[in-house]
């Protein structure tokens, strides 16, 4: 997977096939704000997460308070977005998929 800079026609394009992520407005991040039922189910998320962005070597910048997860994924080196930032967020909504389906 790159890690060269799309072009704005691209992240348009690849955005449009995500759940829930927004571009931020310098459109150098692409964001998503989540909630679970509590700390404990928030936790259990990023630890999915983060193998995965282990995995990828491509880490994503996220904050956690209580039972809210804030993710938001740039490709620092490249300064903007690449597709790596879509493959993480591809995963992150696809681990959501799978979580909801076994609710």
């Amino acid at each position: 997977m790159s890690r060269a800079k799309l072009s704005e026609g691209s992240v348009v394009l690849n955005l449009q096939h995500l759940k829930g992520w927004t571009l931020s407005d310098c459109k150098q991040f692409i964001e998503r704000e989540l909630a679970f039922k509590d700390f404990r189910a928030a936790w259990a998320f990023m630890n999915k997460v983060a193998e995965k962005a282990e995995a990828l070597d491509h880490h994503p910048n996220w904050s956690n308070v209580y039972n809210r997860v804030h993710i938001s994924l740039t490709t620092h080196d490249s300064g903007g977005l690449s597709e790596l930032d879509f493959a993480l967020a591809h995963h992150i909504d696809d681990l959501l998929d799978n979580q909801n389906s076994n609710n």
